[in-house]
């Protein structure tokens, strides 16, 4: 199964420390570069900084070939993450 995520639902997982619910009921979730750049920002909280720099083994960071002008309007992670799970033909994706 493919799952593909948009920043949201691993900050509030992170912040609450409940990520542990992502592989055990996904196994393993893709996310795309810009998604991995907003949750290791600088102004992001602790909690969520770590999950890019502990390199869990079930989250892959994958680049899309190019994001789709039709989604100028949504944010860098967002618009990756839809183009992503269309890219890999995702079963789930939070980014949609």
């Amino acid at each position: 199964m493919i799952v593909v995520s948009d920043t949201s639902p691993l900050n509030y997982l992170a912040r609450i420390q409940r990520l542990d619910l992502l592989p055990a009921v996904f196994g393993s979730v893709v996310i795309p570069q810009a998604v991995a750049a907003e949750l290791g920002h600088a102004a992001a909280p602790s909690a969520v900084r770590e999950l890019v720099g502990n390199r869990l083994l079930w989250l892959e960071v994958r680049a899309v070939a190019r994001v789709d002008p039709a989604l100028k309007w949504l944010g860098r992670g967002e618009a990756e993450a839809i183009v992503l799970a269309e890219e890999l033909r995702a079963e789930f994706s939070s980014g949609r």
